[in-house]
């Protein structure tokens, strides 16, 4: 759809709301790997509506396919998360409306807008989040506390993943490539060797680190954004994620390029009541940056409908593959 019928369909849906306005300024966002986002304000008698559009793509994989997948939530799904997150207490967008097939706008919702800086690389190292940066491992680790918290039973559609099933499906995903380095064969075998037990089990965002965080200069972490991969598995899954240098975006802090390892632990161990495990802690940290590397690979040998690369995006992500590996190489040599 193009803007002009992405701005009637949604002023539609919104009427249908019982909210009587005008969309203005809608803008496509850049970023995403599937999902389309719209910014728009939405003009009523009571006044500018900051929003939110976001499209996400049908599912076309059956059940067998899907369990050789990472999981991937559908618009509804994601939808009804959020709504859990927030009843929970965790910073996630306000769901307004979840698409429905009379709405004309494909799958997903339309969330208010936060305000707030999301480029990871901005938030640490611009002058102007100087005086909230040292707030914000503690922040993270506090929030990172209500989601394990968030009521499971309410989301049956979370898959279930052990750090085994995790391993199996990422090594799964790389066995479709004709694609073979000694560094991705030590990896899958170090992470086969060092597995957890599976004896944790609470919600997991999966994707909580910079760049899917909303951060003002004055409050710090306004919203936590991209649920569609959550899960049920391993609270440690999530502090590992937060810790990986590929998301620290050059900032100096262990956590997030922004803070300490110690501030995070010490705020969610307060928060949560569990102790954190460090050894657990760095198991997902490489886990999660093998995760990563098998993901360069696959974006880097996409392949068109014509057989030529995907993008040149994709093919950009796939001279990452290095990054990930160092990554992970030096998680596994490190002294306990």
């Amino acid at each position: 759809m193009n803007v002009e019928q992405t701005r009637d369909a949604l002023a539609a849906v919104l009427a249908r709301n019982g909210r009587r306005g005008e969309v203005q300024s809608l803008t496509r966002l850049t970023g995403g790997a599937t999902k389309t986002t719209w910014s728009f304000d939405w003009v009523d008698d009571e006044g500018r509506h900051p929003l939110i559009l976001q499209q996400t793509p049908p599912r076309m994989q059956d059940a067998e396919t899907s369990a050789r997948r990472p999981p991937k939530l559908s618009g509804e799904e994601d939808a009804a998360l959020m709504i859990v997150a927030r009843e929970a207490g965790v910073a996630a967008p306000r769901v307004m409306h979840v698409l429905a097939p009379a709405d004309g706008l494909g799958g997903g919702y339309i969330t208010e807008r936060i305000e707030g800086e999301a480029l990871g690389k901005r938030i640490v190292a611009d002058a102007e989040f100087d005086g909230v940066r040292p707030r914000l491992a503690s922040q993270c680790g506090e929030i990172l506390a209500a989601i394990h918290r968030m009521p499971a039973a309410r989301l049956p559609f979370l898959s279930r993943l052990s750090p085994a099933d995790e391993l199996a499906i990422y090594s799964g995903l790389l066995k479709e490539h004709a694609f073979v380095h000694p560094a991705l064969s030590y990896a899958l075998r170090w992470i086969g060797e060092r597995l957890p037990p599976d004896d944790q089990a609470c919600v997991v965002h999966a994707d909580f680190r910079s760049g899917n965080l909303i951060v003002d200069p004055a409050e710090g972490v306004r919203c936590v954004l991209d649920w569609e991969i959550a899960r049920i598995g391993d609270p440690m899954h999530d502090l590992g994620v937060l810790c990986m240098r590929s998301w620290r975006f050059g900032g100096k802090g262990e956590v997030g390029g922004f803070g300490s390892r110690e501030d995070l632990y010490t705020a969610y161990e307060r928060a949560s009541g569990v102790s954190v495990d460090p050894r657990r802690v760095r198991f997902w940290e490489a886990m999660s940056n093998l995760k990563w590397a098998i993901s360069c690979v696959r974006r880097g040998l996409a392949r068109g409908a014509d057989g030529r690369p995907a993008s040149s995006e994709l093919a950009a992500i796939g001279r990452r593959l290095e990054e990930p590996l160092w990554d992970f190489m030096t998680l596994a040599t490190a002294k306990d």
